[in-house]
């Protein structure tokens, strides 16, 4: 055992459920069952990943107890009948063969019941609902396609009926719970989560917002929680004392008044151990409406952010307390040895690496795959797609990316070490391919390198690569332009280009004013790299600062340029930014930190394309609270002596004043280098920005999808 992780990697309890670690596998809805909700061998095979990683206990996700009945998803998980048993059975089969324990997590899914609603049923719910998804500004983050995708069930359904539950219905779902937790031990399942949080049908009776009743199931906090603690005893009756049951409970609501407080969950932890619960699960919600509660309940992006509660709910139990909520590793250990929870959960860490748990137990804390927190995973499950991962593109892929051994090793050239390039080289290596990585420029990383600046995470993964690519024993050239000759005289047999986008400035009046920036000219002053041809554009002071960055290898650490920049940035008071996408709301993040007021042109009507919508939803909503002018649909921008002019929708010409002014966008992909390479005779495979900008995702399954090739 690592010594770093002394706490976090010891044994755990819970119940007579005896757990190797204290790491479990959050529960998520993955879109990955088969049909009729049955477990597959997809799904399985995404499940036993992490328990070959070492996690001590999987909690298959949202499993519904009624299918189609009260199911929320497509693909939804169930265990709801005895067809659903033979699929379970054999996760839990393959779960232990690898030493990690399984638990399934019991849903009704009650207001967001999708499947009722698409089928014409009445949804369950203990009062008519006051606050739903159209309350908020959820819908406005849609792309225009993601909302056509999103809304297309809704077309379908008609009108939406709601049963405010009768002391029938109640009865019926204590009933479905116990049956469904029954064959879940008859399945092979350890332990029994009881999901009462997120807005689905338990969590809906403890919410003051959602319950209004005036009978024995509402009004003071026992009355709310009582069809959970009931639950619980029926559940408790039926499986027995040897397996654990627990709820998962919102801790808190987050952007809405009126909702459950910590008070609240403390009081319901109390009432639920009470009625035989052996640990609490902490979560949170908010706004159901409002996009940023899936990145502040729910997956949160704020570190750490449900501990004080998780702590707080502790302190009154006598039972174990599991907290999720991006916890690093090395915080999970410090809150356990603090007694401020007992368990921590890993969702997206372990969809970035399901090896994480193993590699700090053999001491490679280095070598665990970062979550860079973009939110492709939990982006597709308002879109019925299937879970991803940006960063790994196996997750959810377990049985088609398997990187075999090549029984036919050849030389490789990979051209271009930014994401694309390095994790193209990465799984050629290890497929068994020699490999030479050839970059133009100084250092590794490409865009990202750039990017990670204004985004923090992005680092993360650059570094991961580069030491995977000494792990493998890549050979980096650094500095060296890719010729035909070059290439003739290596001897390679196959050659990958991944050398990006080309960013041309586009065709904008004033674009050659020396107050105005493209998103090359960003990186070179930032990264103090080629500064001779910025010299318009800069004071001399400025190019002394980052030459002498450069010499000294600081421009090299983002760390340092995110921190200095708190300090001292060369640029004036206002800037305007043309170009609305990822590029350009995250420097109008990273701008407004630094104190500058900012805005935002696009020509089109929605802003932060290439953001995966539940991070768009938290940067729009930071931008808001920020300050910074978002104006869309603005055409015929022309950009004059510190001013930008612009059309709005009603034909009317504005314009603003800007101290400088940054074009993010005019990236396209570019396979010059791949064609001309071809021509020259060579095999040539093409992979990321330069076959279209896809960002870090579309370059990490890009790579991946082309190791299998060679």
């Amino acid at each position: 055992m690592s010594r770093h992780f002394r706490h976090l990697l010891s044994p755990g309890r819970i119940g007579a459920m005896e757990l190797r670690n204290r790491i479990f596998m959050t529960p998520m809805g993955s879109n990955l069952a088969d049909e009729d909700g049955i477990t597959g061998e997809r799904l399985r095979a995404y499940y036993v990943e992490r328990a070959k990683g070492g996690a001590a206990l999987i909690t298959m996700g949202s499993v519904s107890i009624g299918y189609p009945d009260g199911s929320g998803n497509w693909r939804n998980e169930a265990i709801s009948d005895e067809r659903h048993i033979p699929g379970v059975r054999a996760l839990a089969d393959a779960l232990h063969a690898h030493g990690a324990k399984l638990a399934i997590q019991l849903q009704h899914a009650g207001l967001v019941a999708m499947n009722d609603m698409l089928a014409g049923r009445p949804l369950w719910t203990p009062s008519i609902p006051l606050v739903g998804k159209d309350s908020g500004d959820m819908m406005e983050g849609f792309l225009e396609d993601e909302y056509r995708i999103f809304t297309a069930p809704m077309a379908a359904m008609g009108e939406i009926r709601f049963q405010v539950m009768t002391a029938d219905d109640i009865k019926a779902l204590i009933a479905m719970f116990a049956r469904a937790a029954e064959r879940a031990v008859r399945a092979g399942v350890d332990a029994i989560e009881l999901h009462a949080g997120h807005g689905y049908l338990i969590s809906s009776f403890l919410s003051p917002l959602s319950n209004r009743r005036d009978d024995d199931y509402g009004g003071p906090i026992e009355n709310r929680a009582r069809l959970l603690c009931e639950i619980i005893r029926a559940v408790k009756a039926t499986v027995g004392p040897d397996v654990p049951v627990w709820p998962r409970l919102d801790s808190q609501h987050f952007l809405i008044d009126g909702g459950i407080t910590v008070e609240d969950a403390a009081a319901t932890a109390r009432l639920a151990e009470a009625a035989g619960a052996d640990a609490i699960h902490v979560s949170a919600d908010g706004h159901p409406g409002r996009g940023a509660t899936y990145s502040t309940g729910h997956a949160t992006d704020i570190p750490n952010n449900f501990v004080a509660a998780a702590a707080r709910i502790k302190a009154g139990l006598g039972i174990p307390v599991i907290c999720p909520g991006r916890i690093e590793p090395e915080d999970a250990d410090r809150f356990i040895a603090a007694g401020k929870l007992d368990f921590v959960t890993m969702g997206r860490k372990l969809l970035a690496d399901p090896h994480l748990p193993r590699k700090l137990a053999e001491g490679q804390r280095e070598a665990v795959r970062p979550c860079i927190y973009c939110y492709t995973c939990i982006s597709q499950i308002f879109f019925s797609r299937p879970v991803k991962c940006a960063v790994n593109p196996e997750t959810g892929f377990e049985l088609e990316r398997t990187l075999p051994r090549t029984a036919a090793p050849k030389h490789v050239a990979v051209i271009g070490g930014g994401p694309a390039g390095m994790e193209s080289a990465r799984r050629l290596a290890r497929r068994g391919h020699r490999i030479t990585l050839i970059e133009a420029t100084g250092r590794l990383g490409g865009t990202a390198q750039f990017a990670s600046i204004a985004y923090k995470p992005n680092q993360g993964i650059v570094d991961w690569l580069k030491r995977e690519l000494r792990a493998e024993g890549v050979e980096v050239r650094l500095g060296t332009p890719a010729t035909p000759e070059l290439l003739r005289n290596m001897g390679v047999e196959e050659v990958v280009v991944a050398t990006g986008a080309r960013r041309a400035m586009p065709a904008i009046p004033g674009a050659d004013r020396a107050n105005v920036y493209s998103g090359d000219d960003m990186r070179k002053l930032m990264l103090g790299q080629d500064l001779g041809a910025i010299a318009d554009k800069t004071g001399w002071a400025t190019r002394a600062a980052m030459k002498a960055g450069a010499m000294t290898g600081l421009t090299k650490r983002p760390g340092f340029i995110r921190t200095a920049s708190e300090y001292w940035m060369p640029f004036g008071d206002t800037v305007a930014i043309v170009g609305g996408e990822l590029v350009g709301l995250e420097l109008a993040e990273f701008l407004a930190k630094r104190g500058r007021k900012v805005i935002v042109l696009d020509e089109g009507a929605k802003f932060g394309a290439g953001l995966q919508v539940v991070r768009r939803w938290r940067v729009l909503d930071e931008l808001k609270e920020l300050g910074v002018t978002l104006l869309p649909e603005a055409s015929d921008i022309a950009i004059g002596d510190k001013t930008v002019s612009y059309r709005n929708t009603l034909g009317q010409t504005r314009t603003i004043h800007a101290d400088e002014v940054i074009v993010a966008k005019g990236a396209t992909g570019d396979t010059t280098l791949a064609e001309q390479l071809r021509a020259a005779g060579f095999s040539v495979h093409t992979a990321g920005d330069c076959t279209g900008v896809g960002y870090i995702e579309g370059a990490m399954h890009d790579a991946a999808q082309l190791a299998e090739t060679i």
